[in-house]
């Protein structure tokens, strides 16, 4: 009997596909198997998932492969190449849809025909719809026209990078269309929206006008789609601009690129290039299985290195990888391969010269940092040759200060903080992933150094300050003694403030001060724990939602707020209804493009637009209060009426629970909106606390959006008037209700007199500062912090109240 494979991005609907066929089968067992999504809840394909799920179908019969759609195709062609000659001749990969091929296939496979006969009936499955429906040509539903064409104006900075053209071909590859795009502004040649390669080599800056074209049954969706995507600037965050790095100068001063001070020997990257061996051809189908499992390697690597980056650094960070996942199966890249290989080309000498085809077509652009990015295809190509040949990436034997060329992504992903105590680059940028992983990582480097750097010799002495820039080269004792007590004193604090990070923090005359963490994750959790957290004082839960296709049941919600609470031992937590909305959309509810998403739908707006998805996180939340204190808290509240309609949720959500009222259940509000602070007094009553989101409210007090570098200065949120607003928020809640602080402000150790002096009397801060800030508290005088802060509120400006700072 011939057997069936449905290759899927998504493993709950290829199971749903199954399940549905099964059922015309009348009881006759047909093989099946599923190679779906990358796990559980994470979208994707994987050629090695496919090709175990082909042999374990296979009979002796053969199989019949259908697939969903973009890169699904990609896979499947990838697994066939990777399997023995005599079981790829049995497989035919069918272009039939999904859901009706399968269906289809299945009922045909049942009766005993070979895997032609089933994959002829799976593509005339359509037949019957059509017919009904008059033939596509005749009757097509209003807007599915089968070509259609547009223009959109590049808006966001650097124009399409990595990240951004990822996005566009990930959007282009989800329909059933053949898409083009090219840059009207250059008057470009058309090339495929589904080519990463060719879409980021177009040369598409900010102000240039994109041109698109689709054909296709799609067409329409398809050209809407990437439209909708350009009117939210690709979902780009907006991040700080970096001043271009200057000439390359001699070592004693780069660009800084992460703060800190490190001090240490000068430690090399012991690096096996990949050198092109002298090898025999050993024929097109070998060839391109041992790139099709080289390629597969990577993959599951990059995949692994992306959720972890996601956990510690963010989705933002971590997005760069998803760039390189499509590197690995752009079309454009693997047709350039295969051509070579066919003309008699080995492996590593095809994929060696396609990657630096397309490297080249990178570095000829005319923008820096686009031309930057053919460092990106060199990493992705490089990874794939070391798996092809074999051979490890750089590492550093020693423990010191790393001195290299660059940083990739993937090695700045892994680098590890003991042992690695400071990095030194010939080139790169603060702008490049490597620098901002590095970053998040707490790693001190500088970029920007030229190759002088390079030629240092390993065990010299390096001290530098990557706040600043300076670099010393075998420092003279004074000035290395300079460095060491600097680093010292930071060291010190750090561990005296360690030492007893998880007993209270009390002012000086015994007020004491909650000090919990901001979480985003279970990992974050743990950390926070760690860290000596009172409680998690934020708890994202946008993270169990976003990047999915549909949202998490109430089962699934539960089961992750446990582990958070477990991870925390208990103590309380306070989880966050949903806040998204234009500037954080979601795939299962697509929104209209909003020209300031950070005043539009979202947060409590968003959720009430959708009751249901609202009412089934309070169920959740309910769930969990019955074992832990939880605190509920409303993000981008305006109203008294908002605050009114979820606790009426949250009551029936209770009713829903059956057991009653937890006990240990509150329900407060983010203040980030200056008329709610306002309204503090009149929302008191409904409300059992208030937790100042300092980073919108001081973009919104201030009418100075936070992401834009231009205006960083400005939106500083020890501003007189932002701190007026936290001064009414503490008065109006008079003692009634407790009054926090989750923004960064509360991380900023000189704040925290200013915040206690105005009546905060709980802090949450992300987990690694959760010690230095209670330190913070306890050198808190809050007399002296209330003058002082009551000067501040008559300050002219935020300088002139860090000038009144006792730290």
């Amino acid at each position: 009997m011939v057997g069936l494979v449905v290759v899927s991005h998504s493993r709950a609907l290829a199971r749903a596909a199954v399940a549905l066929a099964a059922e015309m089968a009348q009881g006759q067992p047909v093989p099946i198997e599923i190679a779906a999504g990358l796990d559980e809840t994470t979208t994707g394909t994987d050629a090695v998932a496919i090709t175990t799920a082909v042999q374990a179908a296979d009979q002796g019969d053969g199989v019949v492969v259908l697939m969903d759609l973009g890169s699904a195709v990609l896979s499947a062609e990838l697994a066939l190449e990777m399997l023995e000659d005599d079981a790829r001749e049995r497989v035919v990969l069918c272009a039939a849809p999904l859901v009706e091929g399968l269906v289809a296939a299945v009922v045909t496979a049942a009766g005993g025909p070979g895997r032609k006969e089933v994959a002829e009936e799976a593509m005339g499955a359509l037949a019957g719809k059509l017919a009904h429906l008059g033939g596509q040509e005749a009757r097509q539903p209003e807007g599915t026209g089968t070509e259609s064409d547009a223009d959109f104006v590049v808006t966001i900075p650097h124009g399409l990078h990595a990240r951004p053209a990822a996005r566009l071909v990930t959007r282009a590859r989800g329909f059933d269309a053949r898409v083009e795009i090219r840059n009207g502004t250059t008057g470009s040649g058309w090339v495929p929206a589904s080519s990463l390669s060719r879409v980021a080599t177009l040369g598409l800056l900010e102000g240039h006008r994109a041109e698109l074209r689709a054909s296709g049954l799609q067409a329409r969706a398809a050209v809407d789609g990437i439209l909708a995507l350009a009117a939210r600037g690709f979902d780009e965050e907006a991040t700080p601009a970096v001043p271009e790095p200057p000439a390359r100068t001699p070592v004693g001063g780069g660009v800084p690129a992460s703060p800190g001070i490190a001090v240490g020997p000068v430690r090399h990257a012991t690096s096996v290039e990949p050198e092109l061996p002298d090898e025999p051809f050993r024929g097109p189908e070998q060839e391109w299985s041992r790139i099709a499992e080289a390629i597969a390697t990577v993959g599951r690597e990059l995949q692994r290195v992306r959720a972890a980056t996601a956990r510690e650094a963010g989705e933002g960070h971590a997005a760069i990888f998803d760039a390189h996942l499509l590197m690995l199966e752009d079309a454009d890249l693997l047709d350039d391969v295969r051509t070579r290989i066919d003309s008699g080309t080995p492996a590593p000498r095809a994929w060696a010269d396609a990657t630096e085809r397309v490297a080249a077509d990178f570095g000829a652009l005319q923008d820096p940092y686009q031309q930057g990015r053919a460092a990106d295809v060199r990493d992705v190509g490089a990874q794939v040759l070391r798996a092809l040949l074999g051979v490890g990436g750089a590492v550093m034997r020693e423990a010191g200060v790393l001195v290299a060329p660059d940083l990739s992504p993937a090695e700045a992903a892994v680098l590890d903080p003991g042992r690695v105590t400071g990095v030194l680059l010939a080139y790169g940028s603060p702008t490049s992933h490597g620098a901002i992983l590095a970053r998040t990582r707490g790693i001190p480097a500088v970029v920007g150094l030229g190759p002088a750097v390079l030629e240092v010799p390993g065990g010299t002495t390096v001290a530098f300050d990557g706040g600043t820039g300076e670099v010393v080269l075998s420092p003279g004792e004074s000035v290395l003694v300079r460095f060491r007590d600097r680093a010292a004193e930071l060291a010190s604090r750090r561990d005296r403030a360690a030492a007893r990070a998880s007993s209270p923090a009390a002012t000086r005359d015994g007020e004491q001060i909650a000090v919990g963490a901001n979480v985003g994750s279970v990992a974050d959790a743990l950390a926070a724990a760690g860290s000596g957290a009172d409680l998690a004082g934020l708890v994202r839960t946008e993270f169990l939602f976003l990047d999915r296709d549909a949202a998490p049941e109430p089962d699934e919600q539960e089961a992750v707020y446990r582990q958070i609470a477990e991870s925390l031992g208990g103590r309380r937590i306070t989880l966050r209804t949903l806040d998204v909305g234009g500037d954080k959309p979601l795939r299962y509810l697509p929104s209209a493009a909003e020209a300031n998403p950070f005043l539009g739908i979202r947060g409590i707006r968003h959720s009430l637009d959708h009751p249901q998805l609202l009412a089934d996180q309070l169920l959740a939340f309910v769930r969990v209060a019955y074992d832990v204190p939880v605190s509920v808290m409303v993000p981008m509240v305006s109203t008294v009426a908002e605050v009114v309609t979820v606790r009426r949720m949250l009551d029936e959500a209770v009713a829903r629970a059956g057991r009653g009222t937890p006990a240990g259940l509150r329900v407060g509000i983010m203040t980030e909106v200056p008329a709610a602070a306002l309204k503090t007094a009149v929302l008191t009553p409904y409300v059992d606390f208030f937790s100042i989101g300092t980073n919108d409210l001081t973009q919104y007090a201030l009418a100075a959006e936070r992401g834009n570098a231009a205006l960083a200065a400005l939106a500083d949120g020890l501003d007189p008037g932002v701190l007026r607003l936290i001064d009414a928020v503490c008065r109006g809640a008079g003692g009634r209700a407790t009054v926090a602080v989750c923004g960064e402000l509360a991380s900023d150790e000189a704040a925290v007199p200013l915040l206690a002096g105005l009546g905060v009397r709980q802090l949450s801060v992300v987990p690694r500062m959760v010690p230095l800030v209670k330190e913070a508290v306890r050198a808190t005088d809050l007399d002296a912090a209330a003058r002082i802060a009551a000067q501040a509120l008559g300050a002219p400006d935020a300088a002139a109240v860090r000038a009144l700072s006792p730290r």
